[in-house]
């Protein structure tokens, strides 16, 4: 598996990886709904921001995280950012998450588009697995991957621990090697209802 930190594309959005560049733009489209924030490990608003961009780019860099900014393409925003992360090679698998898009992106086809895309790069670079997982309070999130084709891998309990710190149960879901076909057919008759008149 060579997972690349390039430039990923499709007719919904524009997937930028991380560099200085965009730090700033980053920071203003992740920097609203704190409470969305709540159930994930690292808060990336407000004062959170720096913190969590440092540790980004320093994963990025050891090749254990691939962050992207989404930059919708029907007006050019930028709004949110997504990962491929915990990246082990020597398994060929990954997760995606670190996934926060603003609320006037949530429910089109930003979220489906990046994933498609995601699955995709990492599927074509080798993997036999790619993990999805929220926190189990979240049924908004679970409702998103499962409507995917995801493989519900159910509960682990007392996973991790939120920046809030309370202790968080997650929902666990994959997407393999084998069933990429189906899920992959089913993303784009999906993506296909967004671009009919």
């Amino acid at each position: 598996m060579n997972l690349a930190a390039r430039i990923l594309e499709n007719e919904f959005v524009r997937m930028e990886p991380f560099d200085p560049s965009l730090k700033d733009e980053v920071q203003t489209a992740l920097d609203c709904d704190p409470a969305a924030w709540d159930g994930m490990v690292a808060a990336a608003y407000g004062t959170h921001f720096d913190a969590w961009w440092t540790s980004a780019m320093a994963a990025m860099a050891s090749g254990s995280r691939i962050p992207w900014a989404v930059r919708r393409k029907s007006d050019g925003g930028l709004v949110g950012t997504t990962s491929l992360y915990e990246i082990r090679q020597e398994h060929r698998r990954c997760e995606i998450g670190s996934t926060f898009y603003q609320p006037g992106a949530r429910g089109g086809p930003v979220n489906p588009a990046c994933k498609r895309l995601l699955l995709d790069h990492a599927f074509s670079a080798g993997a036999v697995r790619v993990e999805i997982i929220t926190d189990a309070l979240n049924p908004v999130s679970q409702a998103a991957i499962r409507k995917l084709g995801a493989r519900d891998e159910g509960i682990l309990a007392r996973h991790k621990i939120t920046w809030t710190g309370r202790i968080r149960d997650t929902a666990q879901f994959a997407v393999v090697d084998v069933d990429w076909p189906k899920v992959r057919s089913k993303l784009d008759d999906r993506l296909a209802g967004f671009l009919e008149p």
